[in-house]
């Protein structure tokens, strides 16, 4: 193949592959400005007229409002208190060669969280917690806590130890000089950490669905109160699920930067 055909080949394909993540969104967010009649004309798909009856019912007769707050509260929580825990945990693991813990952090990413509901909300029902915001951030921080570690393990990875001693020399105590120096380094990949584990709670659905009750339903719950025995309001079906994909895909667009540094990063030693 020559470079020309291999360029146009390349192009062709980028847009192909565009197109086929793209095509689903833009129908979704079309079908929210249409009446379920709309939605189901196959002959009219771009000529119609737009409604906002849908987002009006989204938010005014389906309390919309709490839901979102209810989502914010859990991702933030969950990823503030990971952060928290698993900033210093990889710090340690990757500093002191925690072979036998990273082991457990990388079990923990593996095993599957819909295969501990069932004891989690055993034990968690035997003392009063389901249904509370505190049952849903700690089974969210199951994922997103080992997603943290392991992309922070990375990252301190590829920082030179040197960096620490030198501030060792200069009269830091080993924590002083993770709290002045290696920390503020490893702000990209705390970033990175931080927005992937609040992109999963967020969009988490089977956690919320089992552990949560009317009043911390989150979004990805809530979507299903428009999906009836009998029928399925589609536009407002589709207006919801707008609601619970724009904003994380905006915010994602503005942050990748950091996303794709944090992750290459500790890809290399320093």
């Amino acid at each position: 193949m020559t470079s020309t055909g291999y360029k146009v080949f390349r192009v062709i394909a980028l847009i192909a592959i565009i197109f086929f993540l793209l095509a689903p969104l833009v129908w979704m967010v079309i079908a929210s400005f249409k009446t379920t009649v709309q939605i189901f004309d196959t002959e009219n798909i771009f000529a119609f007229s737009p409604t906002l009856d849908n987002y009006r019912n989204v938010f005014e007769q389906a309390n919309y409002g709490d839901f979102i707050w209810n989502s914010f509260i859990i991702a933030f929580a969950s990823t503030a208190l990971s952060l928290l825990i698993g900033v210093p945990a990889a710090y340690s693991m990757s500093r002191f060669t925690m072979n036998k813990s990273s082991i457990v952090v990388l079990m923990a990413r593996i095993i599957p969280g819909v295969s501990l509901l069932v004891p989690w909300y055993y034990v968690f029902s035997l003392i009063g917690l389901v249904g509370g915001y505190s049952v849903l951030i700690l089974s969210h921080m199951f994922v997103s806590l080992p997603l943290i570690v392991y992309i922070m393990m990375g990252f301190f990875d590829g920082l030179p130890t040197e960096i620490e001693e030198s501030g060792e020399v200069d009269g830091l105590t080993p924590i002083g000089a993770f709290w002045h120096l290696t920390l503020p380094l490893s702000s990209p990949g705390m970033a990175t950490a931080a927005i992937l584990a609040f992109i999963f709670s967020w969009n988490n659905f089977m956690f919320a669905l089992v552990l949560s009750d009317t009043n911390t339903k989150t979004l990805p719950v809530a979507i299903f109160d428009f999906i009836g025995y009998a029928s399925i309001d589609w536009g407002g079906l589709m207006a919801a699920t707008t609601v619970v994909t724009l904003p994380i895909m905006i915010g994602s667009l503005f942050v990748q930067k950091y996303i794709v540094s944090g992750l290459t990063a500790g890809a290399t030693k320093g």
